[in-house]
């Protein structure tokens, strides 16, 4: 939902830039390669040591190369299937990083079982999110559903740990993320009820999960040697 509403106005934002770097030669995929490459690095450079503020300025900044690849793309003309893909594939990379990163410092030097299980749920959660609703888009239906997509995500765990590095307040990122944990446990809920009432709604069809039985050839005793 959040990805809806901010996309106009960063696409206008970025077009600049987008054509600039199209005039230079830069390949969108370049852009995507460079942006998950920066959030991965920001994110293990500066999360498992506690540097908060550090490591989500640095992110934020590769965050927004998700957007500017995407104009490059349209203003090039060469928006295809391999660039959806590596796009959508890559930005489970830079997800994954964050919440990794984040894991190791509450389970390492941050002595904090209870946010390393928070961010473990975001973690593990957040790739389930994006999964159900490939499976499901290729079995044929839709899992367009959810109160955490992957926009909420990032920007909840982004502000909440931002913030407390800028404060130097705990709670902050502690509230922030068992909310995300929360919210992704209960987006996995409703794309998995939204897949089974849409099975349910479908015309019921024989299942084919148990083969046909093979008639047995052998009609009498096998002739001796």
């Amino acid at each position: 939902m959040l990805a809806r509403y901010a996309k106009a106005f960063f696409n206008r934002l970025f077009t600049p830039l987008a054509r600039a770097l199209l005039a230079m030669g830069v390949s969108p995929d370049v852009i995507t390669w460079v942006g998950t490459a920066g959030v991965a690095a920001g994110a293990f450079a500066f999360y498992p040591r506690g540097k908060f503020l550090a490591g989500t300025l640095v992110i934020t900044a590769f965050v927004f190369s998700d957007t500017l690849d995407g104009t490059m793309a349209r203003l090039s003309g060469r928006s295809s299937t391999w660039g959806a893909f590596l796009d959508s594939t890559l930005d489970r990379v830079a997800d994954a990083s964050v919440f990794c990163a984040l894991l190791l410092w509450f389970a390492g030097p941050g002595h904090d079982p209870w946010l390393a299980a928070a961010t473990a749920v975001c973690l593990i959660g957040g790739g389930v999110v994006s999964y159900a609703k490939a499976r499901a888009e290729g079995l044929g239906m839709t899992a367009n559903v959810g109160i955490a997509e992957r926009s909420e995500r990032m920007v909840t765990a982004l502000v909440a740990t931002g913030l407390s590095g800028l404060f130097g307040v705990r709670w902050i990122q502690a509230v922030g993320l068992w909310v995300l944990a929360a919210a992704t446990v209960v987006t996995v809920t409703q794309r998995m009820l939204e897949v089974h009432r849409q099975v349910k709604a479908a015309p019921h069809t024989q299942s084919d999960s148990q083969p046909d039985a093979k008639p047995d050839t052998q009609t009498g005793p096998q002739a001796g040697p």
